[in-house]
């Protein structure tokens, strides 16, 4: 079990079902391709009128489908001396000696949690509770056998890991849900091993649905719930009441490590659209369009006069990508995406990245108050993202101006592109100071920012800045900023609206 910012990782779209069915059946079709295991699906809705006196009928029916997953690593411990003072460890030996003693092992071992998803020997799992492991070893609840487990293929994105055991005969296979129609206040019912106490069920209701922001994966749509999950439980399954399978237990938030009845699934039908690309391709491929998005605010919605505050607004567009060969555009808010509705930001990421490379996708925008139909043929999704560096020439930086209350500005110039590691493509103003408490500061402008727009006007100097700052009118004004990004690639655009302190 692992803990991230207060948030408790226990050990241990396929959004749309209907599109997900067409896509394993032409990719089962393709030369090559393994064959696609056998799993059953029950998409009609949950009988939500039904009362159960007792739920032991639909615990028979999934226990045997949920296993033990036992995880072994090999790892090295360097015996004591070598930790030692050089001077000392002349006395005990030398890494550079033969004969010195090497360094000793040991085995590390966790326990976790999986659901057998198909009658062959496919299994869902987290990553997290198979990563690195040297030995994974199933153990099944239903007469105690234990198999040793292949690695098909780990999704660290999503946080999900596909396994493959050889039965001697058929397995108890759960059938899964649509995980698309689950709603909040339906009762689930949460299976895996907690503290490794053994097969341990637990019943809640589902308290939340498409949950995220947490910074656990890349791709976060989660269904919360309050059933109890500890330890033990990661990858194991959250079930409806009639024993459907509609997610796996993945992580909790805790203060004490414990079950707070804050708890998180991955949604099954996510898991099962990782489990379709791994088996076919061996990888995840992802759909790709090429732009940096961002959450509609209140602000921006009236900035840009949205209805509301769906969607997903398009911060840039990347050069020589699909979204810039659709003729998508900066500032464009994308509301609906293959006839489905974006209800933020991360909906729409995830959305793009469950569209298969290459195929075509409709994508309903705003753009000046009026809706436009754009569509894109998605590329895949690059393995890592160019990293970018800072180059150009000049003289010495331009005098600083005020384009805002508390910002410090300067023209772009060799040393500041190097100071903050701006590519030379990247044209406007770069901010080279901001007052803390300041209405930029409290709008999330950060010293080597670049102002690249501001009111939606094209900035390329401090004085192209200083001037729109001045002529800018109303109570806020529309920063379009370039940032460097944090994972060192080559950063993107967002727009910022800040309360325009000079007309107060």
């Amino acid at each position: 079990m692992r803990q991230i910012f207060g948030l408790r990782l226990t050990d241990a779209p396929w959004r749309h079902l209907a599109a997900a069915l067409a896509l394993a059946q032409v990719l089962a079709g393709a030369a090559g391709a393994p064959a696609a295991p056998q799993i059953t699906v029950d998409a009609s809705p949950l009988n939500r009128e039904a009362k159960a006196a007792s739920y032991a009928p639909v615990i028979k029916k999934v226990a045997p489908s949920v296993v033990n997953i036992y995880s072994t690593k090999i790892v090295k411990v360097q015996p004591f001396f070598h930790q030692l003072d050089p001077f000392l460890r002349r006395f005990f030996g030398d890494d550079s000696d033969p004969q010195s003693p090497r360094p000793l092992t040991r085995k590390s071992q966790s326990l976790g949690s999986g659901v057998v998803v198909s009658q062959d020997g496919y299994l869902l799992t987290n990553n997290h509770v198979v990563e690195g492991a040297d030995k994974v070893e199933v153990a099944l609840t239903d007469g105690g056998v234990t198999y040793t487990a292949k690695v098909v293929g780990t999704d660290p994105q999503t946080d999900v890991a596909v396994l493959k055991i050889e039965p001697k005969g058929d397995l108890p296979a759960a059938t899964l849900a649509d995980s698309d129609r689950t709603e909040v206040g339906d009762v689930v019912l949460a299976l895996g091993n907690p503290f490794g106490v053994g097969q341990t069920v637990t019943m809640g209701i589902v308290s939340a649905t498409g949950r995220g922001g947490f910074g656990v994966t890349d791709y976060e749509d989660f269904i919360q719930t309050d059933a109890a999950i500890n330890p033990g439980n990661s990858g194991g399954a959250l079930v409806d009441a009639e024993g459907r399978l509609i997610g796996l237990n993945t992580f909790i938030v805790s203060g004490s490590g414990a079950s707070a009845g804050v708890g998180f699934a991955i949604p099954i039908n996510l898991c099962k659209n990782v489990m379709d690309r791994i088996i076919t391709y061996g990888k995840v491929r992802r759909g790709y369009l090429g732009v940096s998005i961002q959450p509609v605010t209140a602000d921006l919605a009236k900035e840009f006069h949205l209805p509301g505050e769906n969607g997903a607004l398009i911060g840039g567009v990347q050069p020589n990508t699909p979204a810039a060969q659709a003729g998508l555009a900066d500032g464009d808010v994308v509301v609906e995406f293959n006839g489905k509705p974006v209800i933020d930001f991360r909906h729409f990421r995830l959305m793009v990245a469950q569209t298969p490379p290459k195929a075509k996708a409709t994508l309903k925008i705003i753009r000046d108050g009026r809706e436009k139909t754009i569509t894109a043929t998605l590329g895949e999704q690059p393995a890592e993202m160019a990293a970018g560096g800072g180059s150009g020439a000049g003289d010495e930086p331009a005098s600083d101006a005020t384009a805002l209350d508390g910002v410090e500005v300067a023209d772009l110039d060799r040393q500041s592109r190097r100071q903050f590691d701006i590519p030379a493509s990247v044209k406007g103003a770069v901010v080279t100071n901001v007052e803390s408490g300041s209405m930029a500061d409290d709008a999330g402008l950060r010293t080597g920012d670049v102002i690249v727009e501001l009111d939606h006007k094209p900035v390329e100097s401090s004085d192209d800045a200083a001037e729109a700052s001045r002529k800018a009118k109303g109570d806020r004004v529309l920063l379009r900023v370039w940032s460097k990004g944090s994972d060192g690639n080559l950063g993107s655009t967002r727009y910022v609206v800040v309360e325009n302190s000079k007309r107060k």
